[in-house]
């Protein structure tokens, strides 16, 4: 198949590019370059395009015969969201729905959708199924939400399929450290932790530590990204063969503390983390678990590369070969 990933030089688009590649098929990456990284590309044929312009995304479609659309294009901070709701919603929405309408004008109808847990808002239980309610308390999760939505009538007046995957903590890198995770500003536990233990933060500052959990830290539940590529992959099949719109919760269905991770990041790198407490920070639930029983049914999903020290491996030798930190 010819893919379009939307969103390519991103972290997990790269991974899903990679994967894609590895299967046989052939991937073509538009991205604006605005977020991810011209190196992340190492796979398959780039595109310089932005979604906001509706010209170049035609063209690729008109260069391409396009067989199917994964859409990773996103901004994706929840604390911007917030102070500048409008951009999230200009480019999370709005340019989503210029991907859907090149697709419908081109005939395209197989789509699988980068979401988030942040569509289910604050958990209502733990783990969380995908008939949560899905309540965001911020912009970031209403914006992918929204997209989650209009996948649905897409569906239902022009006979799209497509799949909204729902992430929780994608972590990890390559195994061959050949791609890995490079946000600027970073705001990922994992990566901050590693620059604590590599003495390029002074300290990993842990907000709250009198949660309802078993040490008193946030829990989350973190899968690694080469997981996250093959669950696009097997999502991708079964749309192709079921023309249904579906949906699925990414994640590992077990959490894991701040002070794990943070112990976890002291054996892989066999030096000790300094840490500094401070009080909760608004908003961050006690625990955010995935209930991903309906993605191991039906899509015989495995998170099988998600042990949390092999997590910690993988990144860890992503910023030491590239010095990312």
């Amino acid at each position: 198949m010819n893919i379009l990933v939307a969103g390519g030089a991103g972290y997990i688009g790269s991974h899903t590019v990679k994967a894609i590649a590895e299967a046989g098929h052939h991937p073509i990456v538009a991205d604006n370059l605005v977020k991810g990284h011209d190196w992340a590309v190492q796979w398959g044929q780039f595109e310089f395009c932005d979604l906001a312009d509706t010209a170049a995304i035609a063209g690729i479609f008109k260069r391409h015969s396009i067989d199917a659309v994964i859409h990773f294009a996103a901004y994706i901070e929840v604390g911007e969201s917030m102070q500048d709701p409008g951009k999230y919603f200009r480019n999370n929405v709005g340019c989503s729905l210029n991907l859907l309408d090149a697709m419908q004008q081109a005939g395209v109808k197989h789509i699988v959708f980068s979401s988030t847990a942040a569509v289910y808002g604050v958990p209502q239980q733990v783990p969380m199924p995908e008939s949560h309610p899905k309540i965001p308390v911020n912009a970031y999760g209403e914006s992918k939400l929204m997209v989650e939505r209009m996948l649905d009538w897409f569906s239902v007046s022009h006979g799209f399929a497509a799949a909204k995957l729902r992430y929780f903590n994608a972590a990890g890198a390559d195994s061959q450290a050949r791609i890995g995770e490079d946000h600027s500003p970073e705001s990922h536990l994992i990566p901050l932790v590693l620059a604590a233990a590599r003495g390029q933060r002074p300290h990993i500052s842990i907000y709250g530590t009198d949660y309802p959990t078993p040490d008193g830290t946030a829990v989350r539940d973190y899968v690694h990204v080469d997981d996250l590529a093959q669950a696009h992959l097997l999502a991708l099949a079964r749309i192709r063969a079921t023309n249904t719109t579906c949906e699925y919760n990414l994640g590992t269905g077990r959490g894991s503390s701040v002070r794990e991770i943070i112990r976890t990041v002291e054996e892989v790198c066999g030096v000790k983390v300094p840490v500094k407490e401070a009080p909760r920070r608004a908003g961050d639930p006690p625990a955010l678990v995935a209930d991903p029983a309906k993605a191991m049914a039906e899509l015989h999903w495995q998170p099988a590369a998600s042990d949390l020290a092999h997590i910690v491996a993988t990144a860890e030798r992503w910023y030491r070969k590239h010095n990312k930190l």
